[in-house]
Formats: structure tokens, sequence, C-alpha cells
């Protein structure tokens, strides 16, 4: 007698009887065909239902360039470098803070996205863009909850000073905006081209927080950039400044003293020194004042070299491309997904566990 198994028996998988099971899974769920119909159907109009209710959005895309002088040195090197995957972007002076890649980091930065979010949204100064954002996306409502006078929470433009509630929404609102609104990449590895696409669902508003936004970033990455240099051409020219002034009277002193050994009595001999020293000492500032103007014309060309040049290509123009749902697309999806659900509420709730297998003859 042979010994019985003590494990239980585990059946082979089979493909084949895997794509049969399938197979009769599907003949079972189309011998529903009115219930099917009507699912599909009614998802159909629940589709075109939404694509009519659909808000539509626009996006403006931007696309600019950065011409930076001291770091165009190993610039055939890198690209070269980009066709085959690799980043030389802290070569031939190009690294740094804001270095390459790191600026797509400083524009998506909450700093400069608050800082557009600020600006006017009009030519009257009255509304920000954080107010007209509020007002498209129908949070300036949801906050009414907040407000601690029962009006609508506003942001002034001018304003030195926001409140801490003021201050959370701002942070709401930036996180929404870098949730999927807005968002900058590179074009191409081996080029300088950054684009920026931004996603909302006022026209107007799109254009300008794209446009605004660059222009935050600009003035903040070329004012940290050449904050060095420039305030050592500031703190020259105060210097050059003085000694001019200094100069200026000495000149004039030392102009008196000339004049007064014409008439001079041969008996004084110290008025000679005086006028020796004035001469001197316009001398020396003189000379000081060379060697200031010189170094100060130095600074400001090495100010120029390092100033990088951030230009626009493309600006957004209106009309903006426009984003809806299409009644085709809305109906088309409506109906694959009630013919899905409809499939799984069927193969769920059946009768029968398995259907019914034909005998072997």
């Amino acid at each position: 007698m042979a010994q019985e198994n003590p494990y239980p028996y585990e059946p082979e998988f089979s493909l084949s009887k895997v794509i049969g099971n399938r197979i009769n899974d599907l003949k079972y769920v189309f011998s529903f065909k009115k219930l099917l119909a009507a699912t599909v159907i009614t998802g159909a109009l629940l589709g075109a239902l939404s694509a009519w209710l659909w808000t539509p959005s626009y996006t403006a895309r931007l696309t600019f360039v950065i011409d930076d002088a001291k770091s165009s040195g190993a610039g055939g090197l890198a690209a070269l470098a980009g066709q085959f995957g690799f980043s030389m972007d802290g070569i031939g002076g190009g690294s740094g803070v804001l270095a390459g890649d790191n600026v797509q980091e400083l524009v998506k930065s909450q700093k400069l996205i608050k800082a557009t979010l600020l600006s006017a949204y009009d030519t009257t100064q009255t509304r920000s863009l954080a107010d007209r954002y509020a007002q498209v996306n129908k949070l300036d409502k949801k906050w009414l909850k907040y407000s601690t006078d029962g009006k609508i929470i506003t942001f002034p433009v001018n304003s030195k000073q926001y409140t801490r509630i003021q201050d959370s929404l701002l942070h709401v609102m930036t996180e929404q905006i870098l949730g999927g609104e807005f968002g900058i990449a590179k074009t191409d590895k081996k080029l300088g081209f950054f684009e920026v696409n931004t996603t909302m669902k006022d026209e107007r508003l799109a254009q300008l927080f794209c446009t605004r936004i660059i222009k935050q970033a600009t003035d903040f990455y070329i004012r940290t950039k050449t904050s060095r240099l420039r305030s050592n051409v500031n703190r020259l020219q105060h210097r050059a400044d003085s000694i001019g002034l200094i100069l200026n009277r000495k000149t004039y002193a030392a102009s008196s003293a000339s004049q007064a050994l014409l008439d001079l009595n041969p008996a004084y001999a110290s008025a000679n020194a005086t006028a020796e020293v004035k001469e001197r000492d316009k001398i020396v500032l003189s000379t000081i004042f060379t060697e200031t103007v010189k170094n100060l014309e130095v600074s400001k060309t090495m100010l120029a070299q390092e100033t990088p040049t951030v230009q626009i290509v493309d600006e957004p123009e209106l009309p903006l491309k426009k984003n809806r749902l299409k009644y085709s697309m809305g109906i088309l999806t409506g109906m694959l997904i009630g013919g899905i659900a409809c499939g799984f509420y069927i193969l769920l709730f059946r009768s029968d566990k398995r259907h019914p297998v034909p005998h072997e003859s």
C-alpha cells in the first residue's frame, strides 16, 4: 500500500487554464447584456456631463536662457559630456549656489512664489495675485471661518507686514501651486534653456504669475551673484568721492599758500614750509585718488563680467493654451469606467461559484 502524502495536493499551474477561466468570466459578464448596456450608457451620460461642467484651465509657457560669462569657459566640454549623460556644471567657474540646475530650485522657492503672489494683479494696485488666486479657486469663501471680522481675507500689495493667518494662507496657496500648477524644467541637458509652465484657472493670472516669478528670480539671482563685487564697488566709489572732496580742499589751500608767497616778507621763512607741506599733501592725496579710481574702474569691469544675463526667449501671449475635457474623451472614459465597474459587480455578486464545466466524455 502506498504511503499517503501528508501534505495537501497543490495543483500544477496552467497558463491555458487561467486564460480559459478569464474567457469564461468575460462570457459570463456579456450574458448580462441589458445591465451592461445600461451601465455603459449611464457612464457615457455622466462623462458628457463632466465635460460640460469641467472648469477649463490655461497654461502659460515661458522660455529663458542664462548667459553667464564666467561659466562659459567649459561650455564645449560640458556640451560634449551632456551627450553621454554627464553633467559638468561644477567645472569652469560654474560652481556655486546659483550654478547649473540650482536655478530650477531657486525659481520654485517659496520665498519667490510668495513675493510673486503679493504683486499687483491690475493697474489700480488694489488687488494682488493672491487675492485673484483665492477668488478663482474659491478659497476666499472657504477661509471665511478664519476671519476675525467676518470679512474675506485679503492680501494688500504694499503691506509691510502680514498677520499670522495671512502668512498661513499664503503658505497653503504656495503648496497648492507647487503641487502641480507650476513647474520648471531644462529643455535639453546640453543647452542652457529653461522652460517654465504655469497652469491656472484664470488666463491673465497664469500669464502674470509666469512672467513675474521669472522677474523675481532674475533680480534675486543677479543680486546674489554680484553682491560681493557690488559691495566692493560701492565702497570704492564712496572712498573715491571722499578723497576727491579732500583733494579739492587741499588744492585750493595749496593755491592760496602759493599766492601768499608772492607778498611774503623774506624775514618769515616758515611760510615756505607751510606751502611745501600743503603741496606735499596735495600730491599724496592725488596719488591715492588716482589709485582708488583705478581700482574702482577695475571693480566695475569685474562686476560687469560677473553679472549674468537672463534672456527671455519666449513669453506667454494671450490667448493662452486652453485645457478642457473634450466631450469625446469624457464619453469614452465614462463608458469604459461604467463597463469595467459593471463587470466587476457582476463577477463579485454572481450566484454560482464557478462556471459549469462540461463533463469529459
